[in-house]
C-alpha cells in the first residue's frame, strides 16, 4: 500500500495526488493502540497473580529479610575495609598487621555493644515504676549544673538544693 514518493521528475496528477493525500490521511489516523475504559469487576474467577518485586510473605518474614539484607551490606563494608587495611599493611611486620586487621573488627563490636545498650535503654525507657509509702515522707530534689569545656574535659558541678 505505501508506495515510494515519486521522483521530482515526474509530478502526480491530479487523481494520483488525491489518492497519495488519502493514503497519507489514513495512515496518520490509524490507531496503532486500544485502551480499554470500562470499568473493572470487583471480583473474578482469575487467580491472584504474583507482581515483580519481592515475593509476598508475613510481616515477620518481610523483616527477617530487610535485617538479613542490612548485614549483609554491613559485612560486605567491613570486609571491605580490612581488605584494604591488610593490602595497605602488607609490607609491615606481623605485629602491626594483626592490630591493623584487628581494628575494623574492634569497630563493628563496639557499634554492636551500642546498638545492643541503645536497645535496651529504649526496652527500660516505658516502664511504670509505682512507690507506696507509709509514714512522713521528706522528698529531697536537687539541680546539678555542669559546664564542660576544652578537648581535655574539666568539670565543674554546682549543687543547688530546692
Amino acid at each position: 500500500m505505501n508506495r515510494p514518493d515519486p521522483p521530482a521528475s515526474h509530478p502526480l496528477s491530479s487523481a494520483e495526488a488525491d489518492l497519495r493525500a488519502r493514503q497519507l490521511i489514513d495512515e496518520a489516523y490509524t490507531p496503532t493502540s486500544h485502551r480499554d475504559d470500562s470499568p473493572l469487576p470487583a471480583y473474578g474467577p482469575t487467580p491472584p497473580i504474583a507482581q515483580p518485586g519481592r515475593p509476598p510473605m508475613s510481616q515477620r518474614a518481610t523483616d527477617a529479610s530487610t535485617l538479613m539484607l542490612t548485614g549483609s551490606v554491613a559485612a560486605l563494608s567491613v570486609g571491605g575495609a580490612t581488605s584494604l587495611v591488610l593490602y595497605t599493611l602488607g609490607q609491615i611486620n606481623p605485629t602491626t598487621l594483626a592490630i591493623g586487621a584487628a581494628g575494623p573488627v574492634a569497630l563493628v563490636l563496639a557499634a554492636g555493644s551500642l546498638l545492643r545498650s541503645l536497645g535496651r535503654a529504649k526496652a527500660d525507657a516505658h516502664t511504670e515504676h509505682h512507690h507506696h509509702y507509709e509514714g512522713a515522707v521528706h522528698q529531697d530534689h536537687r539541680a546539678v549544673h555542669t559546664t564542660t569545656r576544652g578537648m581535655w574535659a574539666k568539670t565543674t558541678n554546682q549543687q543547688e538544693t530546692t
